[in-house]
């Protein structure tokens, strides 16, 4: 897995390009990063809905909660499958929309600076080891490139959209994940 800081992307994953994002405002430098959780239906991981999530596809016929969520024009920069699989659907250049309304320290408006990861998933049923290990592994090629994102810039969506969203959840194992990434 190697970042190619020009482009964005990432090498030795499962690229799934969505339409849904646009340039960073100019001068405006990445400095957080935002753990989301998501499963389609609720609940329910596997299958493909998550792509078509993000690339404008999914089919509201397929699943009563799909009427409500089949017209949104959102993405995130990369998911976490359950099996430990990475996908990437933005550059890491571009501004990915998963966060939202949102703040930071004082800063609305997260997209702007953030680097969004999904992991495949529910607030209350425990993530996957292969998650955590696929997690510390993003999460390290990207301090790299952008050192500003200190442990104290690596956030959860409940974090910047407190009252709005709960992911990635109660069941999100900070300590583990902070452990495991200080190794």
């Amino acid at each position: 897995m190697k970042l190619n800081k020009k482009t964005g992307w990432i090498s030795g994953i499962r690229h799934c390009r969505s339409p849904n994002y646009d340039d960073r405002p100019a001068g405006i430098e990445i400095d957080l990063l935002v753990i989301h959780g998501i499963s389609l239906p609720p609940g329910q991981y596997g299958g493909d809905h998550i792509d078509q999530l993000f690339t404008n596809s999914l089919r509201a016929t397929e699943h009563p909660y799909f009427e409500e969520i089949c017209d949104l024009r959102v993405s995130t920069h990369l998911l976490i499958r359950r099996t430990g699989e990475i996908v990437q659907y933005v550059s890491l250049m571009k501004r990915a929309w998963h966060a939202g309304v949102s703040v930071f320290q004082g800063r609305e408006c997260c997209n702007d600076f953030s680097i969004g990861i999904e992991l495949e998933g529910c607030d209350d049923a425990p993530y996957e080891k292969k998650q955590y290990l696929s997690l510390v592994k993003l999460t390290q090629l990207v301090q790299a490139s952008w050192p500003d994102i200190s442990e104290e810039k690596i956030v959860g969506h409940c974090d910047i959209a407190p009252g709005r969203k709960t992911d990635p959840g109660v069941a999100f194992d900070w300590e583990n994940f902070r452990k495991l990434l200080l190794t």
